[in-house]
């Protein structure tokens, strides 16, 4: 259980952060950067990480947030594809007003707080995280 909940995070991490960052590159809205922006964040906000480390963060909450949607999902044995995706967009549904906290507090350039693009594009972004966890556990399930 711990190895698909591991696995499924991944995969929709990098779902995720591959969709923001041609969405980034594609029109100039920075959802990427603000995606892996920790610069607030003491301790290790001052250091000057390196795009991979700070994509390393980033995929530690997606496999946190794909390890809970597992354990979800296996404690309620038999569940509907119906409550599957529930499970999953009830999971991810918190990342989405993060947009507002971490704008405000990100040090470095990122969308502004009210740039309604940038909030429907990081909406968009975090809801293909949401259908990457449903399908990446259909799919990998039977493999591992």
């Amino acid at each position: 259980m711990l190895r698909l909940g591991i696995s499924i995070g991944m995969l929709s991490g990098i779902i995720l952060g591959l969709c923001l960052k041609w969405i980034e590159w594609l029109t100039g809205k920075q959802v990427y950067t603000l995606l892996l922006n920790v610069d607030f964040i003491p301790i290790i906000g001052p250091i000057q990480w390196s795009e991979w480390v700070e994509f390393v963060f980033h995929l530690l909450i997606a496999v946190a947030i794909g390890i809970v949607f597992v354990y979800i999902v296996g404690k309620l044995n038999n569940m509907s594809i119906r409550k599957i995706v529930l499970c999953s967009f009830l999971l991810t549904l918190p990342t989405i007003p993060l947009y507002f906290p971490l704008t405000l507090l990100a040090l470095k350039p990122t969308p502004a707080v009210d740039d309604a693009v940038a909030i429907f594009y990081w909406t968009a972004g975090h809801l293909i995280f949401a259908a990457a966890l449903v399908f990446g556990y259909i799919i990998l399930k039977r493999r591992l």
